[in-house]
C-alpha cells in the first residue's frame, strides 16, 4: 500500500503568493493616491501665485475695436383714446439710439515683450505688448435703416473700445482720425457692448460731418498693456491685417483664426494674419446695441506649456504600472530560483517605488523635470538593487532588477515627453513587455512552484 503524500500547505503556493503580491499591489494605490493628491496641491498652490502675479502686473489682454459710433433719434408712437369723445391721438416719443460702423481697412502690429517672474518655487510668464492700429474709416450710411439725416446726431459721434485689461494699459490712449486727435477716457455708458465683465474706452464727441471731410478717414493710434496668459484681437475690418512679434519661443495660435504666415524659433517668433469680412459671420455695421465678438477672435498664449507638475502626475500616473511589473520581476525570480521573498519585503520594495515620486516633485521644484527625474530614477534604482542584493544572495538577479527597473524609467520618461505618439508608443512597449513575461515563465511548473 502506497504512502501518500502531505499536502503542501496553501499559503507556500505560488497561487497565494500571487494572490497576496496582487493584494499589496491594490493597498500600495493607496500610498500612490496621496502622491497625486500632493502633485495636484502643489499644482493648485502654483496656479494661485501665477494668478497673484498676474494681477498685480496684468492679466490677459482682449482688445475689440475701435468701433465708431453715432447717436440717431427714432420715434415711437402710442395711440390714446379719449373715453368721451372716442378721438384718437397718437403722441410721438423721441428716444436715442446709437448705430456703430467697423472700418474698412484695420491694420494691427503688436510687439510683445516677456519676462518670465519667479515667485518661491514657482514662476509666471508675464509681457508687456505694443500695439498700433491703423486704419480706414467710411462715411457711415444710414440708408439701409432709412433714418432721416435730420435725425443724425453727427456732431455726438464717438469711437470706443472693449477691453478686459484696463488696469494693464500703460501711459495715454490718443487717436488721430484724420488731423484731429481724440483722447481715450473710460466710457460713462459700458452698454454698447453686450457683455459686462469687459470695459469700454470711448473718445470725446466727434463731429463726423467736420472729420469726414472726404469719403474715407485714416485714423492711427498706439496701446500698450502689461498682461500675461494671452492676447485676443477681434478682427472688425472689412479687411484685417495683423503681425505680432515676440522674444516668446512657445506661443500658443488659439482663437477662430490661425495665423497665415508664421516663423517660429529659440529667440521668439513671428506672426502675420489676414482676414477677410467673407470669413467671419458678423457685418460691418450695427444699430442698437454691438454683439459680443469674443468667439472670433485670433488669439496667441503665452504660457509654459508643460509644466513640472503637469509631467510629475503624468508619472504618477504609470504607478501602478511600475509597481505591478517589478512585483512580476520579484515574482519571476523568486519562482524560478526558489528564493523565498517575504511579503514585508515586497512592501519595502513598493514604498521604495512609491517614494520615487515624492523625489520627482521635491527636487523638480528647484531643478528641471529632466533632471529631477533622472536624480530619483537613479536613487530609487540604487536602493532597490543594494535591497535585492542582500536578500537573492546573489549578484545576478539584482543585476537583472536594477536593469529592468532602469529600461522601465527610462519607457515612461520617453512616454512622457511624446504627445502625438504617446499612446502608439506606450502600447508597443508593454506589448513587448508582455511578450518577454510570457517567454521568461512558458517553462515554469507553476503545479510545484512553491517556497
Amino acid at each position: 500500500m502506497e504512502t501518500s503524500q502531505n499536502p503542501k500547505n496553501f499559503f507556500q503556493s505560488a497561487t497565494a503568493k500571487i494572490i497576496m503580491v496582487g493584494l499589496l499591489t491594490l493597498v500600495l494605490l493607496i500610498p500612490l493616491q496621496y502622491v497625486k493628491n500632493l502633485i495636484l496641491e502643489r499644482s493648485n498652490r502654483q496656479k494661485e501665485v501665477i494668478i497673484d502675479i498676474n494681477q498685480k502686473w496684468g492679466g490677459s489682454v482682449y482688445f475689440y475695436g475701435p468701433v465708431l459710433k453715432v447717436p440717431y433719434t427714432s420715434y415711437t408712437e402710442t395711440k390714446v383714446t379719449d373715453e368721451k369723445t372716442k378721438q384718437v391721438t397718437i403722441n410721438r416719443t423721441a428716444n436715442t439710439n446709437y448705430a456703430y460702423f467697423f472700418p474698412d481697412e484695420l491694420n494691427a502690429i503688436a510687439n510683445v515683450t516677456t519676462e518670465e517672474r519667479n515667485r518661491s518655487n514657482y514662476k509666471s510668464v508675464l509681457f508687456n505688448s505694443k500695439m498700433n492700429f491703423k486704419g480706414v474709416y467710411t462715411m457711415p450710411d444710414f440708408s439701409t435703416e432709412s433714418i432721416a439725416d435730420a435725425d443724425i446726431q453727427w456732431d455726438k459721434a464717438s469711437v470706443i473700445i472693449e477691453t478686459n485689461n484696463i488696469k494693464g494699459i500703460k501711459g495715454e490712449v490718443a487717436m488721430t482720425i484724420g488731423s484731429q486727435k481724440y483722447i481715450f477716457e473710460p466710457a460713462a455708458d459700458n452698454s454698447s457692448f453686450t457683455k459686462g465683465s469687459y470695459a469700454a474706452l470711448e473718445t470725446k464727441s466727434i463731429n463726423v460731418k467736420e472729420v469726414f471731410n472726404t469719403k474715407s478717414i485714416p485714423f492711427n493710434f498706439d496701446i500698450s498693456y502689461n498682461g500675461s496668459e494671452y492676447i485676443k484681437i477681434v478682427p472688425i475690418g472689412k479687411q484685417t491685417t495683423a503681425k505680432m512679434t515676440s522674444n516668446w519661443n512657445s506661443p500658443g495660435f488659439q482663437g477662430d483664426f490661425i495665423p497665415e504666415n508664421k516663423n517660429i524659433t529659440d529667440s521668439g517668433f513671428t506672426a502675420e494674419w489676414k482676414i477677410s469680412f467673407l470669413n467671419r459671420p458678423f457685418v460691418q455695421q450695427h444699430f442698437g446695441k454691438l454683439p459680443n465678438l469674443s468667439e472670433y477672435s485670433f488669439d496667441v498664449d503665452f504660457v509654459i506649456p508643460v509644466n513640472q507638475y503637469q509631467q510629475s502626475e503624468r508619472a504618477a500616473k504609470y504607478g501602478f504600472l511600475v509597481i505591478g511589473l517589478t512585483f512580476l520581476v520579484f515574482f519571476l525570480i523568486q519562482t524560478i530560483s526558489k528564493i523565498n521573498i517575504h511579503i514585508f519585503q515586497y512592501s519595502m520594495i513598493g514604498l521604495a517605488l512609491i517614494m520615487f515620486y515624492t523625489l520627482l516633485i521635491s527636487v523638480t521644484e528647484h531643478s528641471s523635470f529632466k533632471f529631477a527625474y533622472a536624480i530619483s530614477g537613479v536613487a530609487v534604482i540604487v536602493m532597490i538593487g543594494l535591497y535585492s542584493l542582500s536578500i537573492l544572495k546573489n549578484k545576478k538577479f539584482p543585476l537583472l532588477i536594477t536593469t529592468s527597473l532602469g529600461a522601465l524609467y527610462t519607457f515612461i520618461y520617453v512616454i512622457i515627453q511624446l504627445e502625438n505618439y504617446a499612446l502608439l508608443v506606450g502600447s508597443i512597449g508593454l506589448f513587448l513587455i508582455l511578450g518577454a513575461v510570457m517567454y521568461v515563465s512558458r517553462k515554469i511548473d507553476w503545479s510545484n512552484s512553491h517556497a
